[in-house]
């Protein structure tokens, strides 16, 4: 099973989705994190080749990322690629959202190439509000609560998809049977032969 942790820059997939990969004993990969260790600082690439050249770089860890399966956090501009949102198709979709106040906070000194400050990120969000809406399976607010308490609503909620999943499968497995199975099927009455 692949989850994939969705949202905009500081709203915390990195930190909240490493402890919901150790509540649910899976691995973890962030994207941007795989990209700066083969490539070198993301702002650094953005300067140097330009946005073009991180997406193709970012298109390409996604779906190494996504075929390792696990938790999966992505940058934020990702899902911008239309293969990557047909590849979500099969995965579970957590989005983070947080407000102003909280990425204010976040950002501090950051050095984010596409937001480098409150009313960049702002935009950005607005832009891509609807798609990240539309991708996502389950929303959570990540703006005034702990990290451990989020990570443990998404863990609860990934476990519960898991178990529904693993319900329907047993129950299609068991309709398989019956109909491959001799005799009369249930709830089928038997009738008396004399």
């Amino acid at each position: 099973m692949t989850i994939v942790i969705i949202g905009p820059p500081a709203a915390g997939k990195t930190r909240i989705g490493r402890r919901v990969a150790k509540l649910l004993d899976m691995t973890f990969t962030d994207t941007d994190k795989q990209i700066a260790a083969a490539n070198g600082p993301i702002p650094a690439i953005f300067e140097s080749l330009g946005e073009p050249a991180f997406r193709a770089l970012e298109r390409a860890e996604v779906v190494t990322a996504l075929a390792g399966g696990g938790i999966v956090s992505f940058g934020g501009g990702a899902v911008l690629n239309e293969a990557t949102q047909r590849d979500l198709d099969g995965c579970l979709v957590v989005l983070f959202t947080a407000s102003v106040e909280a990425v204010q906070k976040r950002l501090g000194n950051s050095r984010r190439p596409l937001v480098p400050d409150i009313e960049s990120w702002q935009r950005l969000v607005d832009a891509r509000h609807e798609l990240y809406e539309s991708l996502a399976d389950f929303t959570i607010d990540t703006s005034h609560r702990k990290a451990d308490d989020i990570a443990d609503d998404v863990a609860t909620w990934i476990t519960e998809q898991f178990d529904a999943q693993q319900f329907e499968k047993q129950q299609f497995e068991k309709q398989q049977f019956d109909a491959e199975r001799p005799g009369p099927k249930p709830g089928q009455a038997q009738g008396r032969v004399s």
